[in-house]
């Protein structure tokens, strides 16, 4: 018996096709009439017709562990845990994720020492830990705290209140967040992110400190989702990088956020070259729409559309096509007709300034 199980996708590229049961046990049955010379129809209970089928049911597994196989034998296709074995191959490392971290302010008697390691839980469940001995003083107490739980779970805005779990004379039971909120939690990469840097890397290889090394470099810093590179920035031997964390709010960083993408930049940069690791500046787009049919679905699905091509045409420095931002608008669902009053030019951004959603008027 014969049988191709090759085809070719849309680029002619030949690929693995899993040959479904029904053909397979159509295959067997021929196979089993032509070698037994029958000149007539089994059966219909011929045992012959039944050892072919059982058979048939063998090789429908086999070509699915097959169909399997080719799947991971090739970066863009593989599942997770292959898809790390690859990554790893070619020394890229899955982003962990991170513990958020911040500060509480307590409040209770003077003098009084709340220990490394007190707990304290949001009304969510999620605990934090405290990670220096604290004294209060004139009243209160600012201590440095890590979430338990790693991830964005652990993060919390200004104000939050966190409870003692265990009580301690002398301090108030709960505290609040101060204002620089508990930050820096990010969640571990997600698969096709991993994917993407994967691909980045066999497609660009290191080129001794080309544009898209600092990229690639960049985006191994955990929460790093999208680089821009200037060659020249300050002059001959230097660059200048910028950078967002898609995945943060707001998306530009921080400035701890930036020294940590420096530091790691620092560490694998040729030696002759000068770096300068930037946030970008948020230049939103403000925009005035009028919309026929006006509902608040539609609404809501011409933000999202317009939301959608900013993220894929912003760069710092950049121009977002006025007729883009109308063809945006017109792919929402729903859409029928519309107007849009503003703006009525091409948005460029200085230079380090990223476009940015900015907010809907609508007529």
């Amino acid at each position: 018996m014969t049988v191709s199980n090759i085809a070719t996708d849309s680029f002619g590229t030949r690929m693995f096709n899993r040959p479904s049961l029904y053909d397979i046990n159509g295959r067997i049955k021929t196979d089993l009439e032509t070698r037994l010379s029958a000149t007539g129809a089994f059966l219909r209970r011929s045992v012959i017709l039944v050892i072919g089928r059982v058979l048939a049911g063998a090789s429908h597994l086999l070509h699915g562990h097959l169909g399997f196989i080719s799947q991971q034998v090739l970066p863009d296709t593989a599942i997770k845990a292959y898809l790390e074995r690859w990554a790893g191959i070619w020394g890229i490392k899955k982003k962990p994720a991170t513990f958020a971290g911040g500060v509480l302010r307590l409040t209770g008697s003077n003098g009084v020492l709340i220990p490394q390691f007190t707990l304290f839980v949001r009304s969510d469940g999620v605990e934090y830990e405290s990670q220096a001995d604290t004294t209060i003083v004139n009243g209160t107490a600012e201590i440095s705290i890590e979430a338990l739980v790693a991830g964005s779970k652990g993060e919390a805005d200004p104000g939050v209140e966190l409870a003692l779990l265990s009580p301690i004379a002398g301090v108030n039971s709960s505290g609040v967040v101060d204002l620089t909120g508990i930050t820096g939690g990010n969640d571990e990469e997600a698969t096709e992110e991993l994917r993407g840097r994967l691909l980045e890397r066999i497609q660009e290889p290191p080129l001794g400190g080309a544009d898209q090394d600092y990229i690639l470099w960049a985006k191994s810093v955990p929460g790093v989702t999208r680089v821009w590179v200037y060659p020249l920035y300050n002059g001959p031997g230097t660059l200048g990088l910028t950078f967002v964390r898609d995945n943060d709010n707001p998306i530009i960083p921080d400035v701890s956020e930036v020294q940590e993408v420096a530091d790691y930049i620092e560490s694998v940069r040729p030696v002759t070259a000068h770096v300068s690791v930037f946030a970008p500046i948020p230049d939103p787009i403000d925009f005035t729409i009028s919309v026929f049919p006006d509902t608040p679905a539609i609404r809501t699905a011409i933000e999202a559309e317009l939301t959608d091509m900013i993220y894929r045409e912003a760069e710092p420095g950049g121009t977002i096509l006025l007729s883009h931002m109308n063809e945006a608008i017109s792919i929402a669902k729903g859409e029928v007709d519309h107007r849009l009053d503003a703006p009525f030019v091409d948005f460029v951004s200085p230079l380090g300034h990223l476009p940015q959603m900015g907010t809907i008027t609508w007529l």
